[in-house]
């Protein structure tokens, strides 16, 4: 490395320089994929188990209109769950479920201390991320030519 800001630091084994060529451009839709299917594995347990106990548990947290909210919640971490994964209207619900890891961080969860918190931050804060970024490369969203 030459000290110039923005140079790229040398390789160790510089033999993998192709090989790193060939996937730099997947870590993105890797990230994005698998943050949509994680999240989609717990919006499958909150519909299987139906609005009920998840309206119950938010009424519980003084939410108002705690049924409204479930099923947003559900919609939320299921089909937008998979459209982050897939890559379509990326944006709208990467920005919508950043906005409900950050409602779930610092209302329900700050009271009960950091530790109840911090993977609600991480999860707000990847999709976040995604939601700045977009869909990107191999998603629907640049297959259609559109995003929100």
């Amino acid at each position: 490395m030459n000290g110039q800001a923005g140079s790229e630091p040398k390789l160790l084994f510089p033999g993998l320089a192709g090989f790193y060529a060939v996937v730099s451009d997947l870590w993105y839709p890797m990230i994005r994929v698998i943050a949509g299917a994680l999240l989609l594995y717990h919006g499958w347990d909150h519909l299987n188990l139906g609005v009920g106990p998840l309206a119950a548990s938010l009424a519980k947290g003084n939410f108002i209109f705690p049924t409204v909210l479930a099923i947003i919640i559900m919609i939320l971490e299921t089909v937008g769950a998979t459209a982050v994964a897939i890559g379509l209207f990326t944006r709208f619900f990467a920005a919508a479920i950043a906005i409900e890891m950050a409602v779930i961080a610092f209302v329900a969860q700050m009271p009960r201390g950091f530790g109840r918190m911090e993977l609600f931050l991480i999860w707000g804060t990847v999709m976040f991320a995604i939601a700045l970024r977009g869909g990107g490369p191999y998603s629907l969203d640049r297959k259609i030519g559109k995003e929100l």
